[in-house]
């Protein structure tokens, strides 16, 4: 996903991070076929079977209809040119499809999860919103990385980096401000763990 202003896709970033809105993909480009934002996104390939837009909205409408349990998916967010970061997991909770001017669009609702388990029952899905989100809005990740200078600030990687809590967000640590937000390669990420330092 991605939520820059010149992102192929339109995709939201809801109630602080608390809702993300996905849009599906589009049409792949092929020989003879160039034009992909003017077609619908498509739910079906060629052949009879479901393009990754069926799939998750057959997901998303089979919770929804109280059929099973939401799927829980890893968000993946795009904020600048060879830079993503891991927003975590999310239950899919619902699907539509939508104009967007031009065409249909897929539009897929996800809303973050704390614990993820194998066996976890639609009950457990909490009825509302949270009001916090362990989600670092993608302005303070821009600030991190401009502030960082891109790499780790314990010992100066620059690659595998994670977005790190200096106050951990089980211990009520913000993601909303860039204080409380560094950068950190993944060993020193993983050493630091819900650590204080």
């Amino acid at each position: 996903m991605s939520v820059q202003p010149n992102a192929p896709y339109h995709d939201k970033v809801l109630e602080d991070g608390a809702v993300l809105i996905y849009e599906g993909h589009d049409e792949p480009k092929r020989k003879g076929f160039l034009e992909p934002k003017k077609v619908d996104q498509p739910e079906k390939q060629s052949g009879g079977s479901l393009t990754e837009n069926g799939k998750f909205h057959l997901a998303a409408q089979g919770f929804k209809s109280g059929e099973k349990a939401p799927d829980i998916v890893k968000v993946y967010e795009k904020i600048k040119a060879g830079i993503w970061t891991d927003n975590g997991f999310f239950h899919l909770v619902d699907s539509w499809t939508e104009s967007d001017g031009i065409r249909n669009v897929f539009k897929f609702k996800l809303i973050p999860v704390e614990n993820v388990s194998d066996d976890l029952a639609p009950q457990e899905l909490p009825g509302h919103v949270a009001q916090r989100s362990r989600i670092i809005p993608t302005n303070i990740k821009l600030e991190v990385w401009a502030r960082d200078g891109g790499k780790c600030v314990t010992c100066g990687a620059t690659d595998e980096l994670h977005f790190d809590h200096i106050l951990p967000f089980s211990k009520g640590g913000t993601s909303l401000k860039a204080e409380n937000v560094q950068l950190l390669c993944a060993r020193h990420n993983l050493q630091k763990s819900a650590k204080i330092q």
